[in-house]
């Protein structure tokens, strides 16, 4: 065999590498596709109940108000309830949550309220509002400072009809558990946790890394307002500039 067969045999360092990142990719691609097909699995399994049921927390509800008892349109109301209804789960009976100010703790109650549509379920209308019913809501536009956008929301306009209940929450079903399904789930889960291996993994299937909010614009004080202006521009076009 001459040197230049031999040669051509051979593989360079860089392609070394290429290859081994290349089979430590496709490990992961197999190691994400059985995660996923383990947690479909996990989720599918159907609920059972069980011998003694618990008590887990408290639980809180919108009843119709006492007043409306006798309403003429008492019926119509509860059916518009069914349809707007919102239940929220809480450890205390009183639905308070912790919260700083000023560097002073305190308590406050947790306010809960009818259930709001987007615009695309406005007019997909799945929950099949009928129009008497899309009459006592109105449209409302909301800015968010976070995401620095505008949303459209319907919003129910007589929430006083209705009045909040608490009772406890107790859980009688519980999902089936397979126990080979959950130690084979934690034990991939701790491998992927352990090795850091997410972002290279959300990088393959998704094709995208970890990276912070992408609706979230640049902040105003870190903006470089001399960054779109070509190099040899005029003095002007610099002055122009709110600095």
């Amino acid at each position: 065999m001459s040197n230049l067969d031999w040669s051509c045999g051979m593989k360079s360092a860089r392609r070394k590498k290429q290859l081994v990142r290349k089979d430590r990719d496709k490990r992961l691609i197999a190691l994400w596709r059985r995660y996923s097909k383990l947690s479909k699995y996990k989720w599918s399994l159907p609920f059972v109940e069980i011998e003694q049921p618990y008590q887990r927390g408290w639980k809180r509800y919108f009843v119709l108000h006492d007043d409306l008892r006798y309403n003429p349109r008492k019926d119509f109301f509860e059916a518009l309830l069914v349809k707007i209804n919102t239940v929220e789960y809480h450890h205390d009976q009183d639905f308070k949550f912790k919260k700083r100010k000023k560097k002073r703790s305190g308590y406050e109650y947790k306010r809960q309220f009818t259930r709001e549509f987007a615009s695309y379920e406005w007019i997909d209308n799945k929950m099949k509002l009928t129009e008497e019913e899309q009459a006592y809501f109105m449209e409302v536009e909301t800015y968010h400072v976070y995401t620095k956008r505008t949303s459209i929301s319907y919003v129910f306009t007589e929430p006083w009809r209705y009045k909040l209940k608490v009772a406890p929450h107790f859980v009688t079903h519980a999902r089936k558990l397979d126990v080979e399904v959950e130690r084979e789930l934690a034990f991939v889960n701790n491998h992927i946790n352990k090795n850091f291996l997410w972002p290279r993994i959300d990088r393959l299937t998704s094709g995208k890394g970890y990276r912070g909010n992408r609706f979230l614009d640049e902040k105003p004080k870190y903006k470089n307002r001399f960054k779109n202006i070509p190099r040899y521009s005029s003095k002007e076009r610099f002055l122009e500039l709110d600095i």
